[in-house]
Protein backbone atom coordinates (compact mmCIF):
# COMPACT_ATOMS: atom_id res chain seq x y z
CA UNK A 1 0.00 0.00 0.00
CA UNK A 2 2.90 2.71 -0.37
CA UNK A 3 2.20 2.87 -4.05
CA UNK A 4 -0.65 4.62 -2.74
CA UNK A 5 0.55 6.97 -0.21
CA UNK A 6 3.53 7.46 -2.66
CA UNK A 7 1.05 8.65 -5.88
CA UNK A 8 0.07 11.49 -3.94
CA UNK A 9 -3.56 10.30 -3.51
CA UNK A 10 -4.19 9.05 0.44
CA UNK A 11 -4.50 5.47 1.04
CA UNK A 12 -8.05 5.64 3.25
CA UNK A 13 -9.25 7.21 -0.66
CA UNK A 14 -8.80 3.88 -2.17
CA UNK A 15 -10.43 2.02 1.10
CA UNK A 16 -13.19 4.37 1.07
CA UNK A 17 -14.52 3.65 -2.66
CA UNK A 18 -13.71 -0.40 -1.78
CA UNK A 19 -15.99 0.34 0.97
CA UNK A 20 -18.46 2.20 -1.12
CA UNK A 21 -18.50 -0.14 -4.12
CA UNK A 22 -18.94 -2.71 -1.69
CA UNK A 23 -22.03 -1.67 0.38
CA UNK A 24 -23.46 -1.09 -2.96
CA UNK A 25 -22.74 -4.09 -4.45
CA UNK A 26 -25.79 -5.76 -2.33
CA UNK A 27 -28.12 -4.18 -4.79
CA UNK A 28 -27.37 -5.33 -7.83
CA UNK A 29 -28.80 -2.53 -9.89
CA UNK A 30 -27.81 0.23 -7.76
CA UNK A 31 -24.32 -1.21 -7.69
CA UNK A 32 -23.78 -1.23 -11.61
CA UNK A 33 -24.92 2.35 -11.74
CA UNK A 34 -22.85 3.55 -8.99
CA UNK A 35 -19.97 2.05 -10.82
CA UNK A 36 -20.71 3.49 -13.90
CA UNK A 37 -21.25 6.53 -12.89
CA UNK A 38 -18.17 7.16 -10.72
CA UNK A 39 -16.24 5.58 -13.53
CA UNK A 40 -18.05 7.46 -16.35
CA UNK A 41 -17.50 10.80 -14.34
CA UNK A 42 -13.72 10.24 -13.47
CA UNK A 43 -12.17 8.32 -16.45
CA UNK A 44 -14.78 8.79 -19.37
CA UNK A 45 -12.21 8.53 -22.13
CA UNK A 46 -11.62 4.96 -20.69
CA UNK A 47 -15.01 3.62 -19.63
CA UNK A 48 -17.59 1.95 -21.68
CA UNK A 49 -21.51 1.35 -20.75
CA UNK A 50 -23.54 -0.90 -21.71
CA UNK A 51 -27.10 -0.61 -20.97
CA UNK A 52 -30.47 -2.43 -21.77
CA UNK A 53 -33.96 -2.30 -21.61
CA UNK A 54 -36.21 1.01 -22.41
CA UNK A 55 -36.14 3.13 -25.50
CA UNK A 56 -35.44 6.24 -22.78
CA UNK A 57 -32.17 6.73 -22.23
CA UNK A 58 -33.86 7.62 -18.23
CA UNK A 59 -35.14 3.96 -17.87
CA UNK A 60 -32.28 1.77 -19.50
CA UNK A 61 -30.27 -0.09 -17.32
CA UNK A 62 -26.76 -0.70 -16.74
CA UNK A 63 -25.88 -4.28 -17.83
CA UNK A 64 -21.80 -4.19 -18.33
CA UNK A 65 -19.17 -1.32 -17.07
CA UNK A 66 -15.73 -1.86 -18.46
CA UNK A 67 -12.87 0.68 -17.00
CA UNK A 68 -9.04 0.66 -18.86
CA UNK A 69 -6.83 1.37 -16.64
CA UNK A 70 -2.83 0.52 -18.67
CA UNK A 71 -2.62 -2.95 -19.90
CA UNK A 72 -5.74 -3.85 -17.82
CA UNK A 73 -9.24 -4.16 -18.33
CA UNK A 74 -11.46 -4.16 -15.36
CA UNK A 75 -15.36 -5.07 -16.19
CA UNK A 76 -18.60 -5.87 -14.24
CA UNK A 77 -21.72 -7.08 -15.61
CA UNK A 78 -24.77 -8.88 -14.52
CA UNK A 79 -25.13 -12.27 -14.94
CA UNK A 80 -28.47 -13.57 -13.81
CA UNK A 81 -28.73 -11.99 -10.44
CA UNK A 82 -25.17 -11.32 -9.10
CA UNK A 83 -22.28 -9.58 -10.75
CA UNK A 84 -19.18 -11.01 -12.41
CA UNK A 85 -16.35 -9.35 -12.17
CA UNK A 86 -13.27 -10.07 -14.70
CA UNK A 87 -9.78 -8.42 -15.35
CA UNK A 88 -8.21 -8.70 -18.48
CA UNK A 89 -5.10 -7.92 -19.89
CA UNK A 90 -4.77 -6.43 -22.72
CA UNK A 91 -1.74 -5.39 -25.28
CA UNK A 92 -2.20 -3.70 -28.73
CA UNK A 93 -5.97 -4.34 -28.36
CA UNK A 94 -5.93 -8.06 -27.91
CA UNK A 95 -7.28 -9.75 -24.93
CA UNK A 96 -4.18 -12.02 -23.55
CA UNK A 97 -5.65 -13.20 -20.31
CA UNK A 98 -8.66 -12.78 -18.95
CA UNK A 99 -9.10 -13.69 -14.87
CA UNK A 100 -12.81 -14.23 -13.54
CA UNK A 101 -12.26 -12.73 -9.84
CA UNK A 102 -14.33 -12.59 -6.65
CA UNK A 103 -15.34 -8.78 -6.00
CA UNK A 104 -13.43 -8.32 -2.99
CA UNK A 105 -9.91 -9.40 -5.21
CA UNK A 106 -11.60 -7.53 -8.11
CA UNK A 107 -11.77 -4.33 -5.86
CA UNK A 108 -8.02 -5.26 -4.75
CA UNK A 109 -6.41 -5.19 -7.70
CA UNK A 110 -8.62 -2.18 -9.18
CA UNK A 111 -6.85 -0.11 -6.45
CA UNK A 112 -3.62 -2.04 -7.09
CA UNK A 113 -4.40 -0.29 -10.78
CA UNK A 114 -5.70 3.20 -9.79
CA UNK A 115 -2.89 3.59 -7.67
CA UNK A 116 -0.20 2.54 -10.56
CA UNK A 117 -2.51 4.94 -12.61
CA UNK A 118 -2.40 8.09 -10.83
CA UNK A 119 1.62 7.75 -10.13
CA UNK A 120 1.76 7.90 -13.93
CA UNK A 121 0.80 11.54 -14.07
CA UNK A 122 -0.80 14.54 -13.06
CA UNK A 123 -4.20 14.59 -15.56
CA UNK A 124 -4.30 10.57 -13.72
CA UNK A 125 -3.97 12.05 -10.40
CA UNK A 126 -6.72 14.61 -10.85
CA UNK A 127 -9.52 12.30 -12.64
CA UNK A 128 -8.78 9.69 -9.92
CA UNK A 129 -9.31 12.34 -7.18
CA UNK A 130 -12.81 12.95 -8.42
CA UNK A 131 -13.67 9.29 -8.39
CA UNK A 132 -12.28 8.88 -5.12
CA UNK A 133 -14.49 12.24 -3.94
Amino acid sequence: MDELVSSGIPEDGFDGLAAALQADSRDLATFLEVVAAKFESALPGRTRIERSGGRLGRHRRVDRVSLELGDLRFELARSGGAVAARCTRVVRGIALKTENLNLDRWLVELAAALSAQAGASSLDRAALERLLG
